[in-house]
């Protein structure tokens, strides 16, 4: 393996903070982490650039601080994307099994894949995922492997994601200016999926709720595969800003008071415990209870959790979450959001944090570096053995996603 083949950097362009982790394989196949970038986000709202030249200074400062951690010069990037632009659906694609002895094979695959692919898209839409969940050949279902096989008929199951086309492009194009390259766009939910869940919790049936600063990114696992995902457009800046409205407050002032003593559930707060709280205009702090601070985070977090249950429902999978709930993403630190998402879904709640690194792996033991950590690990697994140190155009980009489907199950 060449020397900069060795390197895999995730690049997280979030609301409130862009990360960049910089992870190298090690000879016994695993992955450490070696750099952490991390800048505050300026110029995006809700994951769509609104002020391109203060988004590619903050992903500059992220990819420079992570550089001179690792000591290595960052060439290309996975790049993860969210907002509520993103849109995912199930579809499925049919064919007749070629060759003589009726033995399907990858062509066969890719065929079907290519059929279940084939779907009109609204104008200004582009197709960034097409994840196979499972394949049918003749009636046996819940194949997850068919080459080899024998039978007439392949069917296959895929759940494919969509984006604006401008706004991925504005995102990319960001991060270009900032001297790097794109190797490929990944959804953060399937991200922050490959650092934070476990397997048997993908089989069992799971649902991954990324709570960042402007939205909240819904992914529903189930037989080891993605079924469904949604974005809610609630995020922590909403906690914030309730926080400045509630108490008066400026808004640094409010995010230092939810970091510092938030709590989401009221009944988890003592009536005699007092805060200190900044006023505007320059007049003096104010001591108040911090049961009044849980009493405006509380309805939010109620909010949130509802909608999601409310994506739940309409897709049909309230029955299938065996595993139940991991939280994840910068949102899920707020004390008591556990037991808020506990009481509205009654299912066992866990917060979940990257694992399966190496490295730097303390430093990253954090939910608000799931995205990051998970770009890493899945441009690992998802690694094109040619172009892991380079970055590419969109030719890299299209054969980079045609690998990957395929690698999903071979």
């Amino acid at each position: 393996m060449a020397q900069r083949d060795r390197y895999v950097v995730g690049l997280d362009i979030g609301t409130s903070k862009v990360c960049t982790v910089v992870g190298e394989t090690t000879d016994e196949g695993g992955l450490d982490v070696i750099g952490i970038g991390s800048a505050e986000s300026k110029g995006l709202k809700r994951g769509v650039v609104v002020n391109l030249e203060a988004a590619v200074d903050s992903i500059k400062k992220s990819i420079e601080e992570a550089e001179l951690m690792a000591g290595v010069e960052i060439g290309s990037v996975h790049l993860g994307i969210s907002g509520p632009h993103i849109k995912g659906f199930n579809s499925r694609g049919v064919v007749a099994v070629a060759g003589k002895n009726r033995e399907v094979s990858r062509d066969d695959v890719r065929r079907a894949i290519d059929a279940a692919r084939a779907v009109s898209l609204p104008a200004g839409r582009e197709i960034i995922h097409v994840l196979p969940q499972d394949f049918v050949v003749d009636e046996q279902e819940g194949i997850g492997a068919p080459v080899g096989l024998t039978g007439a008929r392949l069917e296959v199951n895929v759940h494919i994601v969509t984006g604006s086309q401008t706004a991925t492009q504005n995102l990319v194009a960001c991060v270009n200016r900032a001297g790097v390259e794109v190797s490929d766009t990944v959804i953060s939910q399937l991200a922050a999926a490959e650092a934070v869940l476990t397997p048997d919790e993908k089989e069992l049936g799971v649902a991954l709720v990324d709570i960042g600063g402007g939205t909240a990114d819904l992914a529903i696992f189930e037989r080891g595969s993605l079924w469904h995902t949604a974005v809610v457009a609630v995020g922590g800046d909403h906690f914030t800003n309730d926080i400045a409205v509630g108490l008066r407050t400026p808004i640094p002032e409010a995010e230092k008071v939810k970091r510092r003593v938030g709590c989401a559930l009221s009944g988890m707060v003592d009536e005699d415990e007092t805060i200190e709280v900044a006023s505007v205009g320059g007049r003096r702090p104010r001591v108040m209870a911090r049961r009044i601070l849980s009493d405006i985070l509380q309805p939010r977090a109620e909010e949130l959790f509802h909608l999601i249950w409310d994506e739940v429902s309409k897709a049909g999978y309230e029955k299938s979450l065996n595993s139940g709930l991991v939280l994840t993403g910068g949102g899920a630190v707020l004390e008591g959001m556990s037991e808020i998402a506990e009481q509205i879904f009654d299912l066992p709640i866990r917060r979940g944090v990257p694992a399966g690194v190496g490295g730097l792996a303390d430093h990253v033991a954090h939910p608000g570096y799931s995205t990051a950590v998970g770009l890493v690990r899945y441009a690992e697994r998802h690694r094109a053995p040619a172009a892991a140190g380079t970055g590419g155009g969109a030719l890299t980009r299209v054969m980079g996603r045609l690998r990957t489907v395929f690698r999903e199950f071979f």
